[in-house]
């Protein structure tokens, strides 16, 4: 009797840990550097002017790229659960591949710009403004329209599975779909700065998103068909 528990365990599907728990903790570290960077100068300020914040702003632009590279963390551990999650629920197609794609590629890139923001803070004392104003713009590019365009990959491979196997009410699938494609279209950012309204919207609004699918995603197939038990019960009745 024994043995047969182990196999049984093997054979049991696992949805993975709460899915809450990091979205929670990237959305507050995402916020928090956020708020710290509120000043940060445009990317259309002259390169004099980035080095004079650089300078007077050295603590809380060091903070500010701690945070935002570790918020990357709990990002990539959200999309490594909703991976096996999905897996779980039996999506076979490829938005369950595509969904870890996007959100391993969008926490490097976070993680990159969160560097690129403390190397800043490091050598603004003596850097020059030419340098000063790179590095801005390698960390605006990077934590983006760098990161923007593969969190809507991550947003649209959780968004188009729920939508079609009904994992989620069907208004908030279509508006993960919504807000990705808002992402997507950031791209255009690097091109034009009367787009870098979307970038909001795709960081943001991904985030609400991200944390409401948290919640609304079923753990296993077993809680699946629970939720799906009212709809099939009003269907026989009518």
């Amino acid at each position: 009797m024994t043995s047969s528990q182990p196999g049984a365990r093997r054979g049991r599907p696992q949805g993975g840990p709460p899915l809450l728990a990091p979205a929670l903790a990237y959305g507050a570290l995402t916020i928090a550097a956020v708020v710290l960077s509120a000043a940060v100068p445009h990317p259309s300020a002259s390169a004099e002017s980035v080095l004079a914040y650089d300078r007077a702003h050295h603590t809380a632009l060091q903070v500010a790229g701690f945070l935002i590279s570790g918020a990357a963390v709990p990002l990539a551990i959200w999309t490594a659960t909703v991976y096996r999650r999905l897996r779980t629920l039996g999506v076979t197609a490829p938005g369950a591949v595509i969904a870890l794609a996007g959100g391993l590629l969008a926490a490097a890139s976070l993680s990159l710009s969160g560097l690129i923001s403390w190397t800043s803070s490091q050598v603004a004392p003596a850097a020059e403004p030419g340098l000063a104003r790179a590095l801005a713009d390698l960390s605006f590019a990077t934590g983006g329209a760098g990161f923007v365009v593969p969190f809507a990959l991550l947003l649209a491979g959780v968004a188009v599975p729920a939508l079609i196997l009904r994992l989620t009410p069907r208004p908030w699938a279509w508006l993960g779909l919504v807000v990705a494609v808002a992402a997507v279209l950031s791209t255009f950012t690097l091109l034009t700065a009367s787009l870098d309204v979307l970038l909001p919207i795709g960081r943001f609004g991904g985030l609400v998103w991200l944390i409401g699918a948290s919640v609304l995603l079923p753990h296993d197939r077993r809680a699946m068909r629970d939720a799906r038990a009212p709809e099939h019960q009003q269907k026989a009745a009518a």
